[in-house]
């Protein structure tokens, strides 16, 4: 068969209740809705587990965390764990990143033959959590709602400067791919930080929002009313040190939807490129997880909450019919599906991938439970998920199980998994998946294992000279633009495109 170039745009804590189906009415973003429109739409995907590198790793190659062994952001990903740019680079692909993927570990590419950019967070075991001391912040990596109250309007900013570079790199290796120096197919990933926290948007996107009916402030539940896991996350946010006013939960939001439509301008260019250069691909668009945006007084992300757990999934292909499909699926699906596309067996790991192929999905079947996980920080041991038709089920041994019917209660309010509330059967049913699938306090103790292993780790590498293992760019400028080893006739004619137009 011949195989699709591919180009994955990733984005960084986009809630997908925001994708009901496409992009809200609500939000300016054309590019993102005319993709959506000739894409195959999964209302309902959710995140293997919501939190970055966990979930980077998950969405990679197919596999869970406890797989992985990618628990939290500060967790080797290891590097004999295949991942898509691996299964493409075998087949022939030409694999590239430019920007966002977090892995951590010395191993900083997992498959992808050039990588553009360095990564906007740390490669090292610095932001290990410690499950031996609980309820301890740790204060200089910690969340905390100072990007809460700090909302606002900036024309540059840490995280604008990483996604600037990250399109500018990403336009210029498609223009490269057309003027035809590499004739492989190839797959692209262009993963954004944006809209990431803090909410802080130019103020070109920033207007676009002034005065939006969705900017109010969703309503929150008490401290004192919330699940023990939420009030582990406030506390974890250092809630108590800040005064949120409904001005900084608006401001707060109204930054977080400007820069969506910062990305949808950022996609519309690297879409635009495609166009010019007369270049097809398979695209697929998604985010690593969500952001809760203050529903239930919570921000950010860190639990299985449809805020931060959903996400946006789009897959543009040819044979992928365009609509709406409501069924749950997962961030670990997509790795099968890209093996589908590219016409790619995964026999050889299929016993060792939690992910399934989207293409049937697409077609009408089934997906069955939608697993997640969580062992990070605001946890004291693993937490598991568990989507299926119109339930989410919710267990951890620390915590009372959750069970809420996302039909008649979306916005979960109303925990089901109680004596008297008329659930039983489909308590039993996900109760009987969740034994089967995991033994959680097997889990507990190989997180802990891992965690006590990397603080060790970490404090000696910190211990005298220190060599990073963020990735570093190589630019080799001695192969750009005009040198003595080329010749200038043929170097114009062929670094054009169209040639002789």
């Amino acid at each position: 068969m011949t195989r699709p170039n591919i180009l994955i745009v990733m984005v960084d804590q986009l809630n997908g209740t925001l994708f009901p189906d496409g992009p809200a009415a609500f939000l300016h973003a054309p590019n993102l809705r005319a993709l959506a429109a000739r894409s195959a739409r999964f209302a309902n995907a959710y995140t293997a587990s919501p939190l970055c590198a966990p979930a980077r790793a998950s969405f990679m190659s197919g596999q869970l965390p406890r797989r992985t062994r990618v628990y939290d952001n500060a967790a080797e990903f290891a590097s004999d764990i295949p991942t898509y740019a691996h299964h493409l680079r075998r087949a022939g692909y030409a694999t590239c990143l430019s920007g966002k993927m977090h892995f951590v570990g010395p191993d900083q590419l997992h498959g992808f033959e050039a990588r553009l950019t360095t990564d906007i967070y740390p490669a090292d075991f610095g932001w290990t959590p410690d499950y031996r001391k609980p309820g301890e912040r740790i204060d200089w990596w910690y969340h905390n709602l100072g990007s809460v109250t700090g909302a606002g309007v900036a024309e540059i900013t840490n995280q604008y400067e990483y996604d600037d570079e990250v399109a500018f790199h990403a336009v210029q290796w498609l223009y490269d791919r057309a003027r035809g120096a590499d004739g492989r197919p190839w797959c692209l990933t262009v993963s954004f930080t944006h809209p990431h926290d803090p909410y802080v948007a130019r103020r070109r996107y920033w207007d676009l929002y002034e005065g939006a009916p969705e900017l109010a402030p969703p309503e929150a539940i008490p401290y004192d009313d919330m699940d023990p896991h939420s009030r582990r996350l406030m506390d974890a946010c250092d809630w108590r040190a800040f005064d949120i006013t409904p001005d900084h939960v608006r401001r707060a939001r109204q930054g977080y939807f400007a820069n969506i439509s910062y990305i949808d301008d950022r996609l519309g260019e690297i879409l635009g490129v495609l166009q010019a250069t007369r270049q097809e691909a398979v695209v697929v668009f998604v985010s690593d997880h969500g952001d809760m945006l203050g529903e239930r007084g919570l921000w950010f992300k860190m639990n299985f909450f449809e805020g931060s757990a959903r996400v946006p999934l789009m897959i543009a292909a040819p044979g992928l019919a365009p609509g709406r499909i409501d069924t749950p699926v997962s961030t670990l699906d997509v790795t099968p599906t890209l093996a589908a596309l590219a016409g790619i067996s995964l026999d050889e790991v299929a016993p060792w991938t939690d992910g399934q192929s989207l293409l049937p999905v697409a077609a009408g079947a089934g997906r069955g439970f939608v697993p997640m996980e969580y062992a990070a920080e605001g946890t004291v041991t693993p937490m598991a998920g568990l989507r299926k038709g119109r339930w989410k089920y919710i267990a951890c041994p620390a915590d009372p199980e959750m069970l809420f019917d996302l039909q008649a209660d979306p916005r979960e309010r109303v925990n089901l998994a109680v004596p008297g509330a008329g659930a039983e059967a489909a308590l039993a049913e996900f109760r009987a998946e969740a034994a089967r699938r995991w033994d959680l306090a097997a889990y507990d103790a190989e997180v802990r294992a891992s965690q006590a292993r990397r603080w060790v780790v970490y404090e000696a590498l910190r211990n005298g000279a220190y060599f990073p293992w963020d990735y570093q760019p190589l630019q080799k400028a001695s192969e750009r633009y005009m040198r003595n080893h080329m010749d200038l006739n043929v170097l114009e004619e062929s670094k054009r495109f169209p040639r002789g137009e």
